[in-house]
């Protein structure tokens, strides 16, 4: 009421655009993940060797750090496929691809485990001795057994990085205001108590 703003408004505005990172972030993350991890359990050799050693240096890093440097380095207006986009627009998109960008090593290492599972399984077998190649056993064999786990880590997934985007828009390097946004808002209200309990502290001194 004092900033002559509905702060129930701005929670269902700010939950918006906080579960549309959030999810489109988790798609992103599962499909560069999954393919990874299918590619790495299924092959074996120099290609799982490099990839787990990939993911090892992604979940080695600390990624809060690193995509608040990388959201600096981003420039303000961007041309994508033609289309030019700037202010919010572009920053949910770049939040987004960092937030998925670093999460995908999570997803990648749970299907690289079952997909070293999997691959020694009788089905698996039975479609080798009929000549059936690689990307056909990938997509059509192993990944059909795999979409329980996959959902459930995507579930969990998803909370995740619902966080990392309040942490980002805490830090002052998400959604732009005045658009609201968790983080944000959250960042208000630690602020604003705190200029509540330093007013108070005058008006006692006063007294």
């Amino acid at each position: 009421p004092q900033a002559g703003r509905d702060l129930l408004a701005r929670v269902v505005v700010g939950s918006r655009y906080s579960l549309l990172i959030a999810f489109l972030a988790t798609v992103l993350a599962v499909v560069i993940g999954v393919f990874f991890g299918l590619v790495a359990g299924f092959f074996g050799g120099w290609v799982d060797t490099l990839i787990a050693r990939t993911m090892d240096v992604f979940l080695a890093f600390p990624l809060l750090v690193f995509a608040i440097a990388l959201v600096g380095v981003f420039p303000s207006k961007a041309t994508i496929l033609g289309v030019s986009l700037t202010g919010n627009t572009l920053r949910v998109l770049m939040l987004i691809f960092i937030i998925g960008f670093f999460s995908w090593p999570y997803m990648g290492r749970i299907i690289r485990g079952q997909t070293l599972s999997l691959r020694e399984r009788e089905f698996v077998d039975a479609a080798r001795s009929l000549g059936a190649r690689g990307p056909y056993i990938l997509f059509r064999e192993l990944l059909p057994n795999m979409v329980g786990p996959i959902l459930v880590y995507a579930t969990l997934l998803i909370p995740t990085n619902i966080l990392f985007e309040a942490a980002l828009s805490y830090l002052g390097v998400g959604i732009i205001p005045p658009t609201p946004s968790w983080g944000a808002m959250v960042s208000d209200a630690v602020q604003n108590q705190w200029y509540y309990k330093i007013g108070r502290a005058s008006c006692r001194e006063r007294v």
